[in-house]
């Protein structure tokens, strides 16, 4: 059944008004994304004040005998947070990055505590018949992340993983290669082990005054891993939040291009129309104006 211009015009106006839904939306999804950007590259100063502390105190113990401690109790018991998110418009974020973390979860043997960071994530981690002990809501927005971290670490502490524990934390993260919005990572927290040691003791320090931890030197160290922790997942939060907004950018611009199109069709499809209601017009007002000219050249004869 053809629509009538009335309702062609009707359904041009509803998709004019949607497609300015979906404009500001996407505004609101790419400055979400610098935001968020914004983020992780204002932690990267304190991130690295976070690591020359730790170089300072661990280069003059050395590695020592840590790593095997760690690795033996790593295989008890295994903390896993992984960071979804609860917000629409994100196309399979939630999906690829399950299927990725399942894939990695199967590999890793022990006792696992695992949390979600949503919802969403929560169900489908469910439904693949994982386990799930802690459910955190998704920040939406700067503000929201540290007490977001704060709660996780606290969990880490009460859970009793220490840093000889085993932590891994799974999001995704934007990429930066063209048609790429997004890919799922897999970041291992804890343990603190002779590899993570290593990276410190090695790494090289900017002067050639090695500075020395004065006072309790275990309690510095702790405030220290703890800080590194701090910093490690508030990126892959911040990461996690701008892969999410990239996502919902992608799918509003991919909705956009898909309204400007039913735009352009139902503006052929408009003018088509009208276009025949004139020329029916026109072909009744000839047909009248030929049937009127036949009676009077009859009358005349």
């Amino acid at each position: 059944m053809t629509d009538t211009p009335n309702e062609l015009r009707r359904k041009i106006e509803g998709a004019g008004d949607l497609k300015s839904v979906v404009r500001t939306m996407k505004a609101l999804a790419a400055s979400s994304i610098v935001q968020y950007e914004e983020a992780v590259r204002s932690l990267e100063d304190y991130a690295r004040t976070v690591e020359l502390a730790l170089t300072a105190s661990l280069k003059p113990m050395g590695v020592g005998a840590y790593g095997e401690t760690a690795r033996r109790k790593a295989e008890d018991r295994i903390g896993v947070i992984v960071l979804g998110t609860d917000q629409g418009l994100v196309g399979q974020f939630n999906d690829v990055l399950v299927e990725f973390a399942i894939k990695r979860l199967q590999e890793l043997a022990g006792e696992q505590i695992i949390w979600t960071v949503g919802e969403r994530i929560h169900g489908h981690l469910l439904d693949s018949g994982l386990e799930v002990s802690r459910v955190f809501a998704t920040p939406n927005s700067v503000a929201a992340i540290t007490p977001l971290i704060g709660q996780l670490l606290l969990e880490t502490e009460t859970r009793q993983l220490s840093h000889e524990s085993s932590l891994y934390l799974f999001h995704n993260r934007p990429k930066s290669e063209i048609g790429a919005v997004y890919e799922p990572v897999c970041l291992r927290l804890l343990p603190l082990d002779s590899a993570w040691r290593l990276k410190f003791v090695k790494a090289a320090w900017p002067t050639d005054n090695l500075p020395e931890t004065v006072g309790d030197y275990d309690g510095t160290l702790r405030a220290l891993i703890r800080e590194y922790l701090f910093v490690s997942m508030y990126r892959a939060c911040a990461e996690s939040l701008a892969g999410e907004n990239a996502s919902r950018l992608a799918a509003m611009q991919r909705a956009e291009k898909n309204i400007d199109e039913l735009l352009d069709d139902l503006g052929r499809t408009f003018n088509q129309t009208r276009q025949r209601s004139i020329d029916e017009e026109l072909f009744d007002v000839i047909s009248g104006y030929e049937s009127m000219s036949k009676k009077d050249d009859s009358g005349k004869r």
